[in-house]
């Protein structure tokens, strides 16, 4: 049994109505190739998303040219919000699949800032895991270069 996500046509994707102005929202910043906006449910004041201009579904199907410019654009809205908010940090993040939790099935970019005491879990606090274990997941990524 299949549990892939079908394809999202471009013109069903809300975050292609908005690059093409047909759906609002609350730009902070664009170019050419990329979007940025206020995320409508922000996990922090200033949570912005950051997408590129052409449709591409997520990390596996962005060009690397593409996904350049929205981790430049990214850079570019991290400054400007530490220059207008002062977070005292900020976290860049991106899910590609359902199960790492995308839900909008055009690659973006999540700017979120963090201030001390936000109480923001974005983090996960894992075991520290054993060489033998970091060999054999070196040896299999490195026999798929």
């Amino acid at each position: 049994m299949s549990t892939a996500v079908p394809r999202v046509r471009e013109s069903d994707c809300v975050f292609c109505e908005i690059v093409g102005g047909r759906a609002p929202s609350y730009r902070v910043l664009e170019d050419v190739h990329a979007v940025a906006f206020l995320n409508i449910r922000p996990a922090a004041p200033g949570h912005t998303l950051v997408v590129p201009r052409v449709h591409a579904r997520d990390m596996w199907e962005i060009s690397e040219v593409s996904h350049g410019h929205v981790a430049a654009m990214a850079h570019r809205v991290a400054a400007l919000l530490n220059a207008t908010l002062a977070p005292d940090g900020v976290n860049v993040k991106h899910n590609t699949g359902e199960a790492a939790g995308q839900d909008v099935f055009h690659f973006h970019a999540h700017v979120v800032p963090r201030w001390h005491g936000d109480n923001l879990r974005l983090a996960w606090n894992s075991p520290l895991a054993q060489p033998a274990e970091l060999e054999e997941v070196l040896e299999r990524v490195s026999a798929g270069r």
